[in-house]
């Protein structure tokens, strides 16, 4: 039995068991899981608004997938155990050579040619705001040659607020998935470090573009207080517009429909 950390047998068997049950006590609005790789690696990467978010994504894709979690959870006694037995690889997020072996482990699934998920911005937004995307996917997507899949997830916020113990059944949310972010775009454009910038700029560009989030140009908890949104992120190439219905419009419609209002 193989102990290389990432989603095994139990997610596989879990997600068959689930996804049902999952897309029927939630009404998830899902498009773009067409373009993702029936097989190979890739970097999925979602905003992130609320604790639901991960099992929304684990349940409803066709293949397994690996996420970063925080190292915390490896302090409790409900998660230690199956948090890592569905896939959780745990980071340390202050940073530095513990927050490297978490790529290092992300970087062994991306080379069995599995899906990994992390979340650019670290870490949930309590306030709905984007936050300025951080690099570590960007610089696996180079390493490995892979494209980076953005992710937009809206309304998962509404299903398990954060400090919600559970999740609100019957509610809507939509999961978009965007077209691939390739890394070879980005290859001889000067100082490496520029080149992970640049492409996880446009990643958060088109995250934004599919929730509809204000964009804050600064990585999160270190903007003030009363900063509302700066700068935008740059999208470094003409990207054709990847769907001509917005998640954000066909989640408000059934929102609408479902409270009367």
């Amino acid at each position: 039995m193989s102990t290389s950390p990432g989603a095994g047998a139990l997610q596989r068997r879990t997600r068959r068991v689930l996804n049902p049950a999952v897309t029927r006590l939630w009404d998830i609005e899902m498009t773009g899981y067409d373009r993702l790789p029936v097989d190979g690696p890739a970097i999925l990467c979602p905003n992130h608004i609320s604790f639901f978010d991960s099992a929304i994504l684990t349940f409803t894709l066709p293949r397994n997938i690996s996420f970063v979690g925080k190292a915390e959870y490896m302090d409790s006694w409900k998660t230690k155990y199956i948090f890592p037995a569905m896939g959780m690889i745990p980071i340390d997020r202050s940073g530095g050579a513990k927050s490297d072996a978490a790529l290092d482990a992300a970087r062994g699934v991306l080379e069995r040619g599995e899906l990994f998920g992390i979340y650019p911005e670290g870490t949930r937004s309590r306030n709905g705001n984007l936050h300025k995307g951080r690099t570590g996917a960007a610089r696996l997507a180079m390493q490995i040659g892979c494209p980076i899949y953005p992710v937009g997830i809206v309304g998962t916020d509404q299903i398990q607020p954060p400090g919600a113990r559970a999740p609100k059944l019957r509610k809507a949310c939509a999961v978009h998935i965007g077209r691939p972010i390739k890394p070879e775009r980005y290859a001889n454009r000067g100082a490496e470090h520029m080149a992970w910038r640049s492409m996880m700029d446009e990643v958060m560009y088109e995250i934004r573009e599919m929730t509809g989030q204000q964009y804050v140009h600064h990585y999160h908890g270190q903007e003030p207080d009363d900063v509302v949104a700066s700068v935008e992120p740059t999208r470094i190439a003409t990207v054709t517009d990847i769907s001509t219905k917005s998640p954000v419009e066909g989640l408000e419609r059934k929102l609408v429909a479902a409270t009367g209002s």
